[in-house]
């Protein structure tokens, strides 16, 4: 039995991977996929204080708390910031870093060095009436809808989820300076069907096994089967 933690991008919830958990789970692994700080069952706690180390502090409380090792640490989108950071303060309970469509970055790089547009959306929070509320992404024309996905009833289904982030998860630094996260392996995944203009990927290592699946972003909801099924190769 593996354990498999997947956590959310910006502005979701956990519950984006409904479609996925119950297929890690039928193949006899342990699977979390908890709301971050601010969103799902946590939206209350939304407030400008909120950052990418809040996020941080919720995975490796989850890990502690739960005693787990040896887990397939899965991060999507924004989630890549949360998951080196992570695995850089316990990577002795971490054992494959996935990156799920997502910001990979260097010691000290936030969300704008990974992903340069994250600096508009920065920019618009500040000069905001709240000073630090960033609204989800709009639907964009076809053919890529809403983080990728089309179905018009998958579309209402994910932004019942959707909730703003605030502005520090994307302006505070991800910590890559524990010499021990460098040796945990590493797999991207990489969602390849419409990419927005403006996106960014950077070159994968070829020491680090990349995948790629024909769809857009949110594949967790357009293709959690092919999804899971990547998922279950490294358990």
């Amino acid at each position: 039995m593996s354990t498999y933690l997947l956590v959310h991008g910006a502005w979701h919830s956990g519950e984006c991977w409904e479609r996925v958990v119950p297929r890690l789970t039928a193949a006899g692994h342990r699977v979390f996929a908890p709301s971050l700080t601010g969103h799902g069952e946590k939206a209350h706690l939304l407030g400008p204080e909120v950052g990418l180390d809040t996020h941080v502090d919720d995975v490796v409380g989850l890990i502690t708390d739960e005693a787990l090792t040896d887990v397939v640490l899965v991060g999507h989108s924004y989630a890549g910031l949360v998951v080196s950071s992570v695995a850089n303060q316990v990577p002795d309970r971490v054992g494959h870093l996935v990156y799920l469509d997502a910001m990979v970055p260097e010691h000290g790089e936030s969300a704008a060095d990974a992903q340069p547009v994250s600096q508009v959306l920065i920019d618009r929070a500040l000069a905001s009436g709240s000073g630090w509320r960033v609204p989800p992404l709009p639907e964009l024309p076809p053919p890529h809808g809403l983080f990728g996905v089309t179905d018009p009833a998958d579309m209402a289904w994910l932004r019942t989820m959707l909730t703003d982030e605030s502005v520090r998860c994307l302006q505070q630094p991800v910590r890559l300076d524990n010499p021990a996260v460098h040796t945990i392996p590493r797999t991207h995944i990489h969602c390849v069907a419409d990419v927005p203009e403006g996106i960014v990927r950077r070159p994968v290592p070829a020491t680090e096994q990349v995948w790629r699946l024909p769809t857009g972003h949110d594949c967790m909801i357009t293709m959690p089967a092919e999804l899971a099924e990547l998922l279950l190769k490294l358990g």
